[in-house]
Formats: structure tokens, C-alpha cells, sequence
């Protein structure tokens, strides 16, 4: 897929269109061009991203690393940082998307938006403003929108699947590595209780 196809499949995920979803979308294409892989099917690649905001949709989409597979780990550092793992690659790659700095305008308008005071023409220009960033994040040179390093990093190990434990208060199942031993009983993370 071209850079427009990726976008739009990230969009139609993700459910609008907006800068932080583009700083995703550039992150995730870079890891699949440097590091020569396609979207992943299994676990073959890795993401640990660091933050939680709309730019990991892209990642989920574009790479195919998701929570349900174990292969996107998230560490929410709040930073706009992308770091991929190919299985058995010496290195990994760490991508920071570099923010984009805000004029007066920008943030007056933002601002207004946000607040719900902005007329239609502010709102407008805004919308404006927005897809031009977009735009720049999406075409502009790598070098002018991410700092790319390699790195070494340990290999996250490979997802895990667990037996499955009754909760003897709830009667619900759940993963027996959370289960904890309360009064006697087997207790899901739900049920226990804190003792002090």
C-alpha cells in the first residue's frame, strides 16, 4: 500500500482524521521500510510504544502489532516514540516523532476550539491548519519528522496463554496469573481485597 492507502485504512481504524494519528502512520511505515518486513501475522514483529494516544491505532493497523496478540506493548511514558522489533535482528529500531511547533494562530485557535467558543470560520481554519500538519507529517523528509536510532533492546519473549481458574466468590474464569488466594479461596483480581 502507498502512503494514501496506509492513511486511509488508519482513519476508517481509528475513526478520524487528525495529526497524532499521523505521527503513527509515518512511525510504522519507516519501521517497515528500515527494518524490511510486512505487516506482521503472528509475533515476527514487535512495538512498544510510549505513549497511548491516537498514533498507536496507526501502529495496530499499518504493522499489525496488537495488545491481543502480545506483540504491542505499551509503556506510556506520554512521549511520541516508536520502538520495533524484528524477531532475531540484532538491533531494534526507535523512531521519536518530533512535535511541530504551534504559531499564535494555532494556538489561539486551538484553544477556542477546545473550549467550544470558536466560531464556524475559526473552526474552519483550524480544520485548515490541522491537515496541513497532517500533510507535512505524512510527506515531509524523515529527517525533518522523526529522529531514527537503533538500539539494543532485550527481545520481549513471545505471548503466553494460561489455564484458565473459577473465582470462588464471582464463579467467573479468569487468567491464573491473577488469581490471588484470599480466606482460603482462589480469588480473581476483582474480588480480592486489600488487607491492611
Amino acid at each position: 500500500m502507498n502512503m494514501k492507502e496506509l492513511w486511509e485504512e488508519s482513519v476508517k481504524f481509528h475513526g478520524h482524521s487528525c495529526p497524532g494519528l499521523a505521527y503513527g502512520v509515518r512511525a510504522s511505515v519507516i519501521a517497515m521500510e528500515k527494518l524490511n518486513i510486512n505487516r506482521s501475522q503472528d509475533e515476527e514483529v514487535v512495538a512498544i510504544v510510549e505513549n497511548d494516544a491516537c498514533g498507536v491505532d496507526a501502529v495496530q493497523v499499518i504493522t499489525g502489532c496488537s495488545i491481543g496478540k502480545g506483540n504491542l506493548i505499551i509503556r506510556n511514558y506520554g512521549k511520541q516514540v516508536f520502538i520495533f522489533i524484528k524477531r532475531g535482528y540484532e538491533k531494534a529500531l526507535r523512531i521519536y516523532i518530533k512535535p511541530l511547533p504551534r504559531n499564535d494562530e494555532e494556538r489561539e485557535l486551538r484553544k477556542r476550539v477546545f473550549e467550544k467558543t470558536a466560531t464556524e470560520e475559526e473552526r474552519k481554519r483550524y480544520n485548515e491548519i490541522r491537515q496541513e500538519r497532517i500533510e507535512y507529517l505524512l510527506n515531509a523528509k524523515e529527517e525533518e519528522v522523526a529522529d531514527i536510532r537503533w538500539i539494543e533492546i532485550e527481545e520481549p519473549e513471545r505471548a503466553r496463554i494460561f489455564n484458565s481458574l473459577q473465582c470462588e466468590v464471582c464463579g467467573e474464569s479468569f487468567m491464573e496469573t491473577k488469581g490471588r488466594i484470599q480466606d482460603g479461596k482462589i480469588v480473581c483480581l476483582e474480588c480480592f481485597r486489600y488487607k491492611e
